[in-house]
């Protein structure tokens, strides 16, 4: 094969699946290693934090005046969505070319079987596992970073379901790769919807769903275009959003319906707090992981 390039970014670890989904839709990458982290059940075994590395091959956007002004666009996209400098980190970046290596091999290694709950386990597609007795068992090829459920704001989710199962209809909002959305056909809902408004990741999401033999219907659209109703909704996005589209997740609901807040920072909270309220929205539960905050909240 022909050499490869690698393109390193250092940026607050916080922003590693932003980043790692910008560098997928925007350079074509053909994948990426998020701060070196090897994981055995959501344990690292190394980790160079802050880095992320991006394999660029022919198809690649390699052109380093165009990659900077590219990460530009996108950084000044989240400054004007409300992020802080700080939040995003420096975003400084190196270029090497490697020698023929087999990348897609490498970076491979870094996965292993994650027990995201007591319940629910993500198994690379390339590896066997046996399932214990009631454990959900989830295939994925973790490429895009966003949804293969090792991120803490997913497994917040998938937690809040754990802890309010009754539901049988589902909606995913801002589905990336559809992880949320085939836990929840897997946990026993009759109906499940994903939607983004990302065009890429719908077709990801399809192909996830088919290689776990679920059915979800996944679409390009937004939530304020919705008007099914929903027993449980998920919504897994930043904080800013989750904000300005609050009242739109609230239309979702059927009565006593909830809804599982996640991608969350500590340190926004009140930019959500003060959303509930205004939308007369109840806290069921507040979960925490490291940084990160969910909220549960319902329409009753």
């Amino acid at each position: 094969m022909d050499n490869y390039f690698e393109l390193k970014i250092t940026i607050n670890p916080q922003m590693e699946d932003t980043l790692s989904c910008i560098c997928f839709e925007r350079l074509n990458c053909e994948g990426v290693v998020l701060a070196e982290e090897k994981y055995k059940d959501l344990e690292m075994v190394s980790t160079t934090e802050g880095t992320l590395r991006v394999f660029l091959t022919e198809d690649s956007v390699k052109d380093i005046s165009e990659i900077k002004s590219i990460l530009k666009e996108e950084r000044e996209f989240l400054v004007a969505q409300g992020l802080s400098e700080e939040e995003l980190g420096s975003w400084e970046i190196s270029f090497e070319e490697k020698a023929n290596e087999d990348w897609s091999k490498k970076w491979k290694e870094n996965w292993d079987v994650t027990h995201i709950t007591d319940n629910v386990v993500i198994v690379p597609s390339w590896l066997e596992y046996t399932p214990k007795e009631k454990e959900i068992i989830i295939s994925l090829d973790p490429g895009h970073a966003f949804g293969t459920g090792t991120h803490q704001t997913t497994q917040l989710c998938v937690r809040a379901m754990e802890e309010y199962p009754d539901f049988k209809t589902v909606a995913d909002i801002g589905m990336g790769t559809g992880i949320l959305a085939i836990i929840a056909k897997k946990m026993g809902a009759d109906y499940v919807y994903g939607c983004d408004n990302d065009p890429d990741v719908i077709d990801v999401a399809i192909e996830n769903a088919q290689k776990n033999n679920v059915e979800c219907k996944f679409e390009f659209n937004t939530a304020d275009k919705i008007t099914e109703k929903f027993d449980f909704v998920c919504a897994n996005i930043l904080h800013n959003v989750l904000s300005e589209i609050m009242s739109d997740l609230k239309n979702l609901l059927n009565l006593n319906g909830k809804i599982a807040l996640s991608g969350i920072l500590d340190e926004k909270k009140d930019i959500i707090l003060k959303a509930i309220e205004e939308n007369n929205l109840k806290i069921l539960k507040t979960n925490y992981q490291d940084q990160w905050i969910s909220y549960i909240v319902t329409n009753n």
